[in-house]
């Protein structure tokens, strides 16, 4: 898949929702042709991002928040709660810590877990996850925790396996094998003309070579523009029916899943930039995860209307993702584009644009609502403001801002920081037309031998909501790490990988008669738990009868 087509799949789909039939065909012997089965015949779902791929470990996927989506086709270890608690998926795996300087976990899949194949979940599937992280340059992949671990003992097609970490890290252990990152080994071994076994040993040596055939069937096999039933098969509890000419993604159980039986027959989950207005006159919009803007359609005042509105200032943290090479190649070179950008105007932007008021943030490694957050205000207090002579070492420099677009709201904080930088000589470019993702950075990637190679890209910095949880692995977030996290905020301050601005907006719409619907702003979003939703007609009736 074309980078760029992140850029461009929201303004298709916001030309026009066209009903999409799903199948049809003579059903009795009458001759006549039946009503074909549209994807607006179904329950819905539409989010806040484009609907690339299925894997949200790779950049394209992080970058668009494809945890929307993937978080129950491919279950995390631990699944994020509505209220920040991580709750173990035991359906999966039980895990056991064991004490000492290298923290270790020992991880015991279930018996049963399998993939909607049938074919079962093995320790192999999170040995491919760790080397995908290991080997970020040549997988493409975005798995910040990975860099925490040692080593991941393992043998083939076990059940067991125990994660080594680093000495004195791995304190968020937990964020590892996130929602939508543990893929199915056998099924990409196969799309690469390898045994299951073949793989593994590739893993476990680093066989470059090998990997070099198996990196890009990881990273673009699971798109969703070419959809492979025979490679995405699945582990939650939803399987991929079809993918619509619209980019909707049509959900129907997994019949391996080894938990219970999602509630709901059938779920349509709507890309980014779909027009909920027309979603919602065909019937089919029963949850929404909506942009700025986008909330005149539900009228409040209309006794028939069962939409609600819930808005919150998220857990995540839009961040600009900064390159590690071309113009800001350099720790003092991202110090002093840092320096130019104005966090509280940037915020303001956001608040303005979507309605929400949301604070700026200063901190890397805990969200902005966090407890421990205040006792680290002065860190983040002295990176909110702006130091225009600092700024002023990259006079005469252009930075080239990409995000997933179009996005009004974005675009504004854009423009806040092209602002604020000018007076020190920078120019702000705003190139979400162009390109949109992590895979678009300049960026340093080790090779084959170890060594830095330069992988070129056409921006220096990608927008997008982070969870500073998952982002950053070696600072703990008990209270008793609170020195460990301040050495980690001052660290990545000289590094300055990123730029945390502000807090991200969110906005549902929420269909009364559905049950089990619980609001969640992190990255799994709403659907976090979208197996337990409840509604007395999902549209499923449409899809027996056929």
């Amino acid at each position: 898949m074309a980078i760029r087509q992140l850029v461009g799949v929201t303004v298709a789909v916001l030309t026009t929702l066209s009903l999409v039939a799903c199948s049809g065909g003579p059903a009795d012997g009458t001759g006549e042709e039946p009503a074909a089965v549209q994807s607006t015949d179904f329950f819905g779902y539409l989010v806040d991002t484009p609907l690339l791929t299925t894997n949200a470990g790779s950049e394209v996927g992080s970058s668009s928040n494809t945890e929307a989506l993937s978080g129950r086709l491919y279950p995390a270890v631990f699944v994020p709660g509505p209220s920040g608690q991580m709750i173990p998926n035991t359906d999966l795996v039980t895990t056991q810590v064991l004490p000492g300087a290298n923290r270790q976990v020992v991880y015991t899949l279930t018996e049963n877990a399998r993939y909607s194949d049938g074919v079962p979940v093995t320790c192999t599937d999170f040995l491919l996850h760790y080397k995908a992280g290991v080997h970020a340059g040549l997988f493409g992949s975005h798995l910040p925790q990975t860099r925490e671990v040692l080593r991941l003992d393992c043998e083939p097609g076990q059940k067991r396996f125990t994660v080594v970490f680093n000495e004195n890290s791995g304190g968020r252990w937990r964020h590892l094998f996130g929602p939508g990152t543990v893929l199915p080994s056998h099924a990409v071994a196969a799309k690469a003309g390898l045994s299951e076994h073949e793989l593994h040993t590739a893993l476990a040596t680093d066989d470059w070579v090998t990997l070099s055939e198996v990196a890009p069937v990881w990273r673009d096999g699971f798109d969703l523009d070419a959809f492979d039933p025979q490679l995405q098969v699945t582990s939650g509890p939803f399987v991929i029916d079809r993918v619509g000419e619209q980019g909707e993604v049509v959900l129907v159980p997994n019949e391996h899943y080894y938990g219970d039986a999602p509630n709901l027959r059938t779920i349509v989950v709507w890309p980014g930039g779909t027009d909920p207005r027309q979603l919602d006159e065909a019937g089919a919009l029963r949850i929404a995860d909506i942009r700025s803007g986008q909330k005149d359609f539900v009228d409040r005042d209309d006794p028939t209307n069962t939409l609600t509105i819930e808005e919150r200032v998220g857990d995540l943290t839009d961040t600009l993702v900064l390159a590690n090479a071309g113009v800001l190649g350099s720790p003092w070179a991202r110090q002093a584009f840092a320096a130019c950008v104005d966090q509280r105007a940037v915020a303001a932007e956001s608040s303005r644009v979507s309605g929400i008021e949301v604070p700026p943030v200063g901190l890397h490694s805990l969200q902005h609502n966090d407890p421990l957050a205040p006792l680290l205000a002065d860190v983040a207090e002295g990176h909110l403001g702006t130091d225009l002579t600092r700024a002023q070492g990259l006079w005469g420099t252009t930075v080239r801002i990409g995000y997933a677009g179009p996005n009004e709201r974005k675009a504004a904080m854009v423009e806040a920081i092209r602002a604020s930088c000018e007076p020190a000589g920078v120019t702000v470019v705003d190139a979400s037309a162009e390109a949109g993702t992590l895979a678009d950075l300049s960026r340093l990637v080790t090779g084959q031998w170890g060594g830095q190679v330069l992988r070129e890209g056409t921006l220096d910095a990608v927008l997008l909501a982070v969870d500073p949880l998952a982002e950053v692995g070696s600072a703990s977030a008990r209270a008793n790490a609170l020195a460990d996290l301040r050495a980690e905020e001052e660290k990545l301050w000289e590094d300055v990988p990123g730029i945390p601005l502000s807090a991200q907006p969110r906005r549902f719409v929420i269909d009364r008669t559905v049950g089990n619907v619980v609001v969640y702003t992190g990255l799994a979003g709403i659907g976090w738990n979208m197996d337990r939703w409840l509604s007395e007609d999902d549209g499923g009736s449409a899809d027996a009868d056929e």
